[in-house]
Parts: structure tokens; C-alpha cells; sequence
């Protein structure tokens, strides 16, 4: 299913907060927090032969890609707000 369908209604309500392209933003957000959350889970019970302290290495590497995923997502709405506000500020 199209995530325009599956998510309407978070889509929806971002994109009245934020504006459409930071609410889909926002909603990619959120759904890149969830895989992690579920990684996260899952590294539980996925364990390094060599460290069984640590998660298996593929998870690891997962999880860091979500987060500089994350990362990245963040760092455009920060830019986007950065520039709206400078396009609203009085002259």
C-alpha cells in the first residue's frame, strides 16, 4: 500500500502544522524512528557470535544508517525553517 495511503492521516496533519514538504519530512521522521525502534528490538535477540554483548554486526550497521538517516532528515527541516524564517523577517 501507498504510504500516502497508509500514513494519510499523519501526512495530513503535518503537512497543516508544517507546511508539505516539512510534514512529509516529519512523517519520514517518524517512520525512520520506527525502524529503529524495531531494529532495536530485534538486536535483542540478534547477537554477535564473536561479542554476545553487542548485536549482530548487520544490525549494528542498520541502525547506524537509520540514525545518519535521521540525521540528514533533521538537518533539512532545520535548513527549510532556517530559510522560511529569513523570507519572514521584516525589512
Amino acid at each position: 500500500m501507498s504510504v500516502f495511503k497508509e500514513r494519510r492521516e499523519d501526512l495530513e496533519k503535518y503537512e497543516f502544522m508544517m507546511g508539505t514538504q516539512r510534514g512529509r519530512l516529519a512523517v519520514t521522521l517518524d517512520l525512520v524512528t520506527e525502524a529503529m525502534v524495531l531494529i532495536g528490538q530485534h538486536s535483542v535477540y540478534c547477537r554477535s557470535q564473536r561479542d554476545p554483548e553487542q548485536p549482530a554486526m548487520d544490525i549494528r550497521l542498520i541502525n547506524q544508517g537509520l540514525g545518519q538517516a535521521k540525521e540528514l532528515i533533521q538537518s533539512v527541516m532545520e535548513e527549510m525553517r532556517a530559510d522560511r524564517d529569513r523570507t519572514d523577517e521584516p525589512r
